[in-house]
């Protein structure tokens, strides 16, 4: 059971409106309620989630029966309990950097899932919300060894391809600009076509974001002949992305990411998920629904957290199935308790 079969039992609706009056009498305001919005209306009558994705191994691509699988994917998945109560109520489509957010606008998607970059920008102007940072990136350069570079100065005068519609687009205009170097852009719309350009000489670097540049050197025919240079040139945090206007569709993306974090942070993972229902921590018992007062305050399924961490798995456990095998260390994306940036506010 998930947020929509959950708010629909005459218990939880009972309990919502004596929760809401109470707020309204102590505060005097509605401005503080989280309002379910069209996007979460769509899902709710569609009975599915309709998100845009990528195509970098990893992250998100479908296997050789044609199902999706992929960092990305699996947080789509649980997000899709949360909302739903089943993992596998999410649609992915591909969706090109060019036409992702467009799309989005549009209404063709209810979230994106595509590593999209969080920038004031698409905050301000274009009016998405994005939920947490799920993976720290940084744009990077994946150039020929026989160039015999070590940094991105060492390119002067190069061509390096960059993707259209982008955030890669400027931030090596301004790097460039920024260091007195100068660079010729090779622009490519279609990200297929970055591996051709490299290989057949066209341009002596293609740049993207680091994750990204290391699905490529795993496409690339010859390998050993290439390097990521190890500097980044920007920061990209890469979140969820979702359209204003839908404040409950929010704050379900919002905690399912914070669900995989916490469940990593308590120890509490797919395997052993079922032996800290007898926890005697209460934070513990309200996050995995042993006690059901916490989720019936938010018109939730008392379940859907652990459901999450069991069909799903912890922040690490996606991180160890579909990273590690590709050389990925956690680093940045590691718990702030491990040195990294991944941090969840209180269950409570």
């Amino acid at each position: 059971m998930g947020f929509i079969d959950a708010v629909r039992s005459p218990g939880a609706k009972a309990y919502l409106g004596r929760v809401l009056a109470a707020s309204l009498v102590a505060g005097g305001l509605l401005s503080g309620v989280a309002h379910a919005g069209p996007t979460l209306d769509k899902i709710t009558q569609r009975g599915s989630i309709k998100a845009g994705v990528g195509t970098t191994p990893g992250f998100f691509s479908p296997d050789s029966q044609g199902r999706w699988q992929g960092f990305f994917i699996d947080i789509g998945r649980a997000i899709s309990i949360t909302t739903l109560g089943d993992p596998e109520k999410i649609e992915f489509t591909v969706s090109s950097p060019q036409q992702r957010l467009p799309a989005l606008q549009a209404g063709e998607f209810d979230i994106l899932l595509s590593g999209v970059t969080v920038t004031i920008t698409r905050a301000f102007q274009l009016g998405f919300h994005f939920g947490p940072t799920v993976f720290y990136d940084g744009q990077g350069l994946l150039v020929r060894k026989d160039l015999g570079v070590t940094k991105a100065a060492d390119l002067d005068g190069a061509t390096i391809g960059v993707q259209s519609g982008t955030t890669g687009e400027l931030n090596i205009a301004d790097f460039f600009r920024k260091t007195g170097h100068s660079f010729k852009a090779l622009t490519i719309e279609d990200t297929r076509q970055f591996i051709g350009a490299l290989e057949e000489g066209r341009v002596d670097a293609i740049t993207q974001d680091s994750s990204d540049l290391v699905g490529k050197l795993r496409q690339i025919k010859n390998p050993e002949n290439y390097i990521v240079l190890p500097e980044r040139l920007s920061k990209e945090p890469l979140a969820p992305a979702i359209a204003g206007g839908d404040d409950r569709w929010l704050e379900i993306v919002n905690w399912s990411v914070y669900a995989l974090i916490q469940a990593e942070e308590w120890g509490i993972n797919s395997q052993n998920v079922d032996t800290f229902l007898d926890s005697q921590d209460p934070a513990i018992r309200r996050f995995l629904g042993a006690d059901p007062s916490l989720a019936q305050a938010i018109g939730l399924d008392p379940k859907w957290a652990y459901n999450i961490v069991k069909k799903v798995g912890n922040y690490g456990e996606l991180f160890d199935r579909h990273l590690k095998p590709l050389g990925w260390e956690r680093g940045l994306n590691n718990l702030w308790s491990n040195g990294g940036l991944l941090y969840s506010p209180p269950f409570r």
